[in-house]
């Protein structure tokens, strides 16, 4: 996850808290990241970038995969026997 949505979140989480919670927790803002930032590191995620990347991939190989298909459909197709009447 990225290091400024830590923050978003680590601000909107301290600005929830009354002000004399966080006189007596000092720096409340900077614990709260530092403990999101261990939590999700230890969660399997992956960036919005790598997700974009991967979504990219998938879809060049389904194109790449309607294609082939529709190749081996007219090689099937060639190479059957023509059924004429005569």
């Amino acid at each position: 996850m990225d290091s400024k949505k830590f923050e978003e979140l680590a601000k909107q989480i301290s600005d929830a808290i009354p002000a004399q919670m966080k006189e007596a927790a000092g720096n409340v803002e900077g614990k709260v990241k530092q403990v999101l930032q261990q939590q999700f590191s230890k969660l399997d995620l992956v960036t919005r970038e790598e997700m974009d990347v991967q979504q990219q991939m998938v879809l060049k190989l389904r194109e790449r995969v309607t294609a082939l298909e529709a190749k081996l459909d007219a090689l099937e197709r060639a190479q059957k026997p023509s059924r004429d009447v005569d």
